[in-house]
């Protein structure tokens, strides 16, 4: 398991712009944005950047601390109990923990969360939240997580669920919602909604829209802990990682209908591209200094609506889903966000990830590959290319 690196955020600014040079001019960007993961069991992890491992044996254990006094305990049981159940319940017993339990099913996988209060041996009370999941859907192999920290510590509440909430205990989990949003917000219904001014509409579960602003205002809560870290690029990074993995099946069917609306007669992928960018740039400019200041992406294919990185985002998960390598951009500096894609021909560039990528600025009415002349310093951006 490996750490991170992370990044910053949003805005407008009135656009000069400048074509960038030649075909191969290119601009290096800081990039870094995966989670921790495990290749022995195939479970990956987000935790933001202050917490470090202190104990474990590197392979089916894990403890890491947080500068904050914020504990996380990750333990695999390879066949060692019978059930979700039976382990839980050995928790229970072992702590004494007198927390409530809901059972659940997570992507087919038989899950527990369940709330931590219990009393260390020194008498400290400790409170927090716990998952117990199948790693994969009825096999014996069984993930337990526990975040927990100090009871009088309310404030780390949403930092205990936003660790838990991160754990993805297949690869392919990464691009559905976390364990804990989806037992909060089960996703059981669908319903038809038009999607913004193009005459077509898409499936969405009814709880979306709730469940991803949910989401959005408990990640930026644990973001504003770190506004004046050192580690605050690794904490950008988290909070765009999140919203991401929360968003992409979310939008699933509504990538599909855009993708069948906007690319006929069948385009390249630039003009594809460029067309679902012109879509996007007429959405209304939207900001919430008074919160996240990002507007869900439920909400904002729906309703039209959104400000620089919330677009970002939905351009580069929509040119995802139709197989065109995307991502996004942003600058605390300029406080501006823009998309990233992996495509050929002239325009501005910026080396990430090995990859050289093609900028796209959603919220002004111009072509792909255009950034103003006075947001063009390289060294006052970061790339986020999203895991898996």
């Amino acid at each position: 398991m490996r750490q991170k690196k992370l990044l910053p955020v949003k805005g407008y600014y009135p656009f000069i712009f400048l074509f960038f040079f030649f075909l191969f001019s290119f601009i290096p960007v800081l990039i870094d944005s995966a989670p921790l993961f495990s290749p022995t069991w195939g479970f990956s992890i987000d935790l933001p950047g202050d917490y470090e491992y202190v104990d474990g044996d590197g392979r089916d254990r894990f403890t890491f601390r947080s500068s904050d006094e914020a504990t996380f305990t990750l333990v695999v049981y390879g066949g060692s109990y019978s059930s979700v159940e039976t382990l839980v319940e050995d928790v229970r017993v072992r702590l004494g923990n007198s927390g409530d339990i809901g059972y659940f099913d997570y992507r087919n996988k038989k899950a527990a969360f369940f709330e931590l209060d219990f009393i260390l041996p020194n008498g400290f009370e400790m409170t927090g939240w716990g998952l117990a999941v199948e790693l994969n859907a009825g096999e014996p192999e069984l993930l337990l997580a526990l975040a927990y920290g100090p009871a009088w510590r309310e404030d780390l509440q949403i930092q205990h669920l936003s660790v838990l909430d991160s754990i993805a205990p297949t690869r392919e989990d990464w691009r559905f919602p976390g364990p804990v949003t989806e037992f909060t917000y089960p996703r059981e219904h669908r319903i038809a909604r038009p999607l913004w001014d193009l005459g077509v509409e898409a499936w969405f579960f009814t709880e979306d829209e709730e469940a991803a602003q949910d989401l959005i205002d408990r990640e930026f809560g644990v973001l504003r802990r770190y506004a004046d870290s050192p580690l605050w690029r690794e904490a950008w990074i988290r909070f765009y990682n999140a919203i991401y993995r929360d968003s992409y099946d979310r939008l699933a069917n509504a990538a599909f209908i855009v993708e069948r609306t906007l690319n006929v007669p069948p385009l390249q992928d630039r003009d594809f591209a460029g067309q679902v960018l012109d879509w996007i740039q007429s959405f209304y400019y939207e900001r919430d200094f008074g919160g996240s200041d990002f507007t869900n992406l439920v909400s904002a294919i729906i309703d039209g609506r959104g400000d620089c990185d919330s677009r970002a985002m939905l351009w580069a998960i929509i040119l995802n889903q139709a197989n065109i390598p995307a991502a996004i951009m942003v600058s605390r500096e300029y406080s501006h966000a823009m998309a990233l894609a992996d495509l050929p021909g002239l325009g501005a560039r910026f080396e990430a990830g090995e990859k050289s990528w093609l900028v796209a600025e959603t919220t002004s009415q111009v072509p792909i590959g255009l950034i103003a002349a006075d947001m063009s310093d390289p060294e006052h951006w970061i790339g986020i290319i999203f895991p898996y």
